[in-house]
């Protein structure tokens, strides 16, 4: 694949840069210590294009294609990973109903989500007893004359207090396992639906976090998406996209705690000259710099293999994999790099630390990932 992006990826990654530094960043820390959601900004965001980066423009989008997007959130994940998880699961949200909704449902939609009219969309699919093993889903969705009746319980639903819509799974048949479930989309206003309050996480606290509940959760029978019993198809083929989204963002975790090492060890000085001409110091930026650009080049890859339609499963986990994996060695160095230092709320990698803690988990645990790999290696 070329190394160079196209002149319309540049722009979207320029637009990107320029936000995520002007705006995105200041603010970061005090919005971390006040587990403040962004609504200003994401609304920013909409009038970018960067909320619907590879949704088509006659549907509100950029249209800009799938590398647009991994460079996007590079840049506002460098800035603030609590931002572009919003953005990124709103993106995300917003490619499967251009995918699967019906001419009706992308018309209602993909406009209101790419806009920022509604703050976020939102991914239903985890539950308390089904995170990994999503097929062991609980939801049930019943039919009852010209409505569908949703009850269950849906966990860890991002900007789920602030989403206009949802993309719900629901088990409509009897029978266990994946070929059950289909996929809904559910207003915030539909009755029955209530959320729960905000998870107090370790990191990315200004991107809300909450539980779902549906107690006879009522929509049209126009709200099921891309048919019955399509749902598990969807929801993986979802997640493959979702994962060059977090393979991005882990990129820009890295690079920022690469940055402000780099900064730090020329600043600082110990025995007499500046740290960062010690070899120890050395030796550690140049393993965060290499895992940087591999981790890049893994998530390019897997972006460009989605943008040319072809099969890019094994790419996506490959990337949300080692990147994710490398910004948690690259956030423990930035902190020895930084010393005591970096163990204070005063430092950016104090929060750099905690906020990439959970890229290794959601999308998918490296575990599944690995096992995502072999399975394709081994087929």
């Amino acid at each position: 694949m070329p190394f160079e992006p196209t002149e319309i990826e540049a722009q979207v990654a320029a637009a990107a840069r320029a936000f995520a530094r002007d705006v995105v960043a200041p603010g970061s820390r005090e919005r971390d210590a006040a587990g403040e959601f962004p609504s200003a900004m994401v609304r920013e965001l909409g009038k970018l294009g960067l909320l619907a980066v590879n949704v088509p423009e006659e549907l509100g989008g950029s249209g800009a294609g799938a590398v647009a997007y991994a460079l996007a959130m590079m840049e506002i994940a460098a800035a603030d990973c609590a931002v572009s998880v919003t953005m990124g699961v709103t993106n995300m949200v917003g490619e499967i109903i251009a995918r699967y909704g019906s001419p009706e449902q992308r018309a209602r939609c993909c406009p209101r989500l790419a806009s920022g009219e509604w703050l976020a969309g939102s991914f239903a699919l985890s539950e308390p007893q089904a995170g990994s093993d999503s097929a062991s889903l609980r939801t049930r969705a019943e039919q009852r004359g010209d409505r569908w009746v949703l009850n269950g319980e849906k966990q860890w639903v991002t900007s789920g207090d602030q989403a206009g819509v949802f993309v719900v799974w629901a088990r409509t048949e009897r029978e266990p396992g994946a070929r059950g479930i289909t996929a809904f989309l559910v207003e915030a206003d539909a009755p029955g639906l209530r959320v729960g309050r905000r998870e107090h996480k370790m990191g990315i606290r200004a991107s809300s976090t909450v539980a779902l509940s549906l107690e006879d959760c009522e929509v049209s029978l126009e709200a099921m998406l891309g048919g019955r019993g399509a749902g598990f198809g969807i929801a993986m083929a979802a997640l493959d996209g979702g994962r060059i989204g977090i393979a991005a963002q882990a990129t820009g975790t890295i690079r920022a705690a690469l940055e402000a090492s780099v900064r730090y060890a020329q600043e600082r000085a110990a025995f007499g000259r500046p740290i960062a001409q010690h070899q120890a110091i050395r030796f550690m930026l140049a393993d965060m710099a290499t895992e940087h650009d591999a981790a890049r080049l893994l998530t390019l890859r897997a972006a460009a293999s989605k943008q040319a339609r072809r099969p890019y499963r094994r790419e996506s986990s490959m990337a949300k994999l080692f990147a994710s994996e490398a910004a948690q060695r690259a956030v423990v160095t930035a902190v020895q790099i930084h010393g005591g230092y970096g163990y204070l709320e005063d430092f950016p990698v104090e929060r750099l630390f905690r906020d990439a803690r959970v890229q290794t988990i959601y999308e998918g645990t490296s575990e599944i990932q690995r096992l995502v790999i072999a399975r394709d290696l081994l087929r």
